[in-house]
């Protein structure tokens, strides 16, 4: 009989695959949460919509009929994060996957950024990703299996002008995967991350209910920003996504062009910051030529 290493386990696939499984999703309202429950609950899974906006996870849960439920949480609040980890184990038995999935965003220059955007910022990308570590993760060491998947963000892999609050947090979720996926590795409890590109959810709409981008130019200007970066479908996120997860990367990167930007920062750097400040004083120029276009700033 084989005996499996850590550094080969790490390797596995999961133990079980989306039938029949049970997953916690966080921010599974909306957005990738919810697109992440449509594609499970198709495969023949079981799913917990936890969410801040109860209202509308409580919807999303009901378009998914028996398969899914949805509860109260406020991801900055590690007692309820506890709490709701503990009441789906007791009532389903395990916790297969936990999609560690809320986030905000705050965008805008640095400078524009109050103690409050940071604060706030850390409690919900980054604190709120650990509260649900914390949770989750000795509930599946004890039951010897498991897979989070925490929801990072290209901005976790690369520096992104305007968004200094959004980038810090979500590399600080790609560093917290890659360290606690090999003290994890010999649990038999796979981590994983997703670095998506542009998707199209709520968050591309000011940040989202919970965000905001201080300073941001609206109308034409914001909206060609958006479209030029083709925002990929959310559903069609989640099914790749999903597809992805069934192979235990450590990082996965969505759309596939992404991963193209992605190689470059890490071959060329210095090249790759030159690129961004060319795209970043491009940017500049618009948003000036859109204002005075506007008349705001005529004397």
């Amino acid at each position: 009989m084989s005996t499996t290493t850590p550094a080969e386990a790490a390797t596995l696939g999961p133990l079980r695959t989306y039938a029949d499984s049970v997953s916690l999703i966080t921010g599974g309202a909306s957005g990738i949460g919810a697109a992440l429950a449509r594609a499970l609950v198709a495969q023949g899974g079981r799913v917990v919509l936890a969410d801040r906006q109860e209202a509308l996870a409580q919807e999303t849960a009901k378009s998914l009929g028996d398969a899914a439920r949805a509860v109260a949480l406020d991801v900055r609040e590690p007692g309820a994060f506890e709490a709701v980890a503990k009441g789906i184990l007791e009532r389903e038995g395990r916790i297969d996957y936990f999609f560690n999935n809320a986030g905000i965003g705050i965008g805008g220059l640095f400078e524009e950024h109050s103690v409050d955007d940071w604060r706030y910022i850390v409690d919900v990308n980054l604190l709120g990703v650990v509260w649900g570590v914390q949770a989750v993760y000795p509930l599946m060491i004890e039951q010897g299996f498991g897979h989070i998947v925490s929801t990072a963000s290209m901005a976790g892999r690369i520096g992104t002008p305007g968004l200094s609050a959004y980038c810090a947090t979500k590399h600080a979720v790609v560093g917290l995967t890659r360290s606690l996926r090999v003290e994890a590795a010999p649990h038999g409890v796979f981590i994983s991350a997703f670095c998506p590109g542009v998707i199209r959810t709520p968050l591309l709409d000011d940040g989202g209910v919970f965000g905001t981008f201080r300073g941001r130019q609206e109308g034409q200007v914001a909206e060609k920003e958006i479209e030029r970066s083709r925002p990929m479908d959310v559903d069609a996120f989640a099914r790749a996504a999903l597809a992805k997860v069934a192979k235990n990367p450590e990082i996965i990167v969505l759309p596939r062009v992404w991963r193209l930007f992605d190689w470059f920062d890490r071959l060329a750097p210095r090249l790759f910051t030159a690129v961004m400040l060319r795209r970043f004083f491009q940017a500049a120029l618009q948003q000036a030529d859109a204002t005075d276009d506007d008349g705001s700033q005529a004397g």
